[in-house]
């Protein structure tokens, strides 16, 4: 940082200005400006520096001022046209109500973020390059950083509507690459891997797997069977991520293995309890899941095969019983037949090699 930027900083912290509100007399000595020209209010605080806001208004105005020590003395006033009362109304919208509940789940995040961030802020003052910096912060979480320009971009399209914004400073924002190093493709669970969870595997995990292989459908939708769900043959469903309600027959593994849960509960269930739960009989979340997955996959030394490959793996025993793609969709629900064509042409290349073997022999 140059002598000159850090002479302004200093200017600007004092009482020097010429027609200054009364307000200024005293000394801002926690106002630092950025090299980006953009001014902050910031504090040390039991050794570490704080950032406490940061000031929207033009240097040298009465606002700029009162934006200050409105900060300094936390009692920032929220502006009507804030990022807070956008993402209220946002929530309130016929559009945000049709999402899916989880494409909803996945923009949450984001609005909490956005609240954090720049909560009281005015909505029109964010620039595309404050966009950029938001997504380059977080570019150790790609997916999250990704849906940064989505939900700024759905929300300015509602501040534009409102007439609190000309422009939408999140279109043509350009995704950010999950870097080769990280990219880990799902490896279908192999014959053998099967056999030896079925074998092996504790009651729970081996429950959760033959969910997974057996109904085809995503982790997070494993959670929300319910034992009314289940009538003996078959399992109904709407999936989180397209809201397509599905009706899965069960394979004689799954059967089974729902068969022996609902005994060992020694009691019929009621047909709101989860099939899925934890010790206490409470819905199991997903973290928990994962956890008693990763504690049973170490322990047979299966570790390869993560719980998300399930799902390929049902796509791949599909095809091996002769189903088309249109076929394994209509079980799977896949929206899109990118993943069915990639794993169930896998299956069928291996179901071909053997058949030509055995006519090698």
């Amino acid at each position: 940082m140059g002598y000159g930027f850090a002479q302004e900083n200093l200017k600007r912290a004092g009482s020097w200005r010429l027609g200054a509100n009364p307000m200024v007399t005293k000394r801002k000595k926690y106002l630092w400006r950025h090299k980006s020209g953009r001014w902050y209010v910031r504090k040390t605080i039991n050794g570490k520096l704080h950032y406490l806001g940061r000031i929207q208004a033009e240097d040298g105005t009465a606002d700029f001022d009162r934006e200050y020590w409105e900060i300094v003395g936390g009692k920032r006033a929220a502006v009507k046209t804030s990022w807070n009362a956008l993402i209220a109304a946002m929530r309130e919208t016929d559009k945000w109500a049709g999402f899916s509940p989880r494409y909803r789940k996945d923009l949450e995040p984001v609005f909490q973020y956005l609240a954090e961030k720049l909560g009281n802020a005015d909505v029109s003052r964010l620039t595309q390059a404050d966009v950029y910096d938001a997504m380059d912060k977080n570019r150790h979480r790609v997916n999250f950083a990704n849906y940064i320009p989505i939900a700024i971009r759905m929300l300015c399209k509602l501040a534009i509507r409102k007439r609190w914004r000309q422009d939408n400073p999140a279109i043509g924002i350009e995704k950010l690459r999950v870097p080769k190093a990280r990219k880990k493709p799902h490896q279908p669970w192999t014959d053998w891997a099967v056999e030896k969870m079925r074998t092996e595997g504790k009651p729970l995990p081996r429950l959760i797997f033959e969910i997974g292989v057996g109904s085809v459908q995503r982790p997070g939708d494993w959670l929300d069977f319910q034992w009314g769900d289940y009538d003996g043959d078959t399992l109904k469903l709407r999936q989180n991520k397209t809201d397509k309600p599905l009706l899965l027959p069960c394979t004689q593994a799954l059967r089974q293995a729902l068969d022996q849960a609902k005994a060992d509960l020694g009691a019929a269930p009621h047909p709101t309890r989860h099939i899925l739960t934890r010790h206490d009989g409470s819905a199991m979340s997903y973290h928990a899941m994962a956890r008693v997955m990763i504690s049973e996959r170490k322990r047979l030394g299966l570790m390869a095969f993560d719980q998300h490959a399930l799902r390929y793996r049902g796509v791949m025993e599909l095809a091996w019983a002769g189903c088309t793609d249109d076929e394994i969709a209509s079980y799977s629900g896949h929206s899109s037949k990118k993943m069915i064509i990639k794993y169930a042409g896998e299956a069928r290349q291996i179901m071909r090699a053997r058949q030509a073997a055995a006519k090698r022999k």
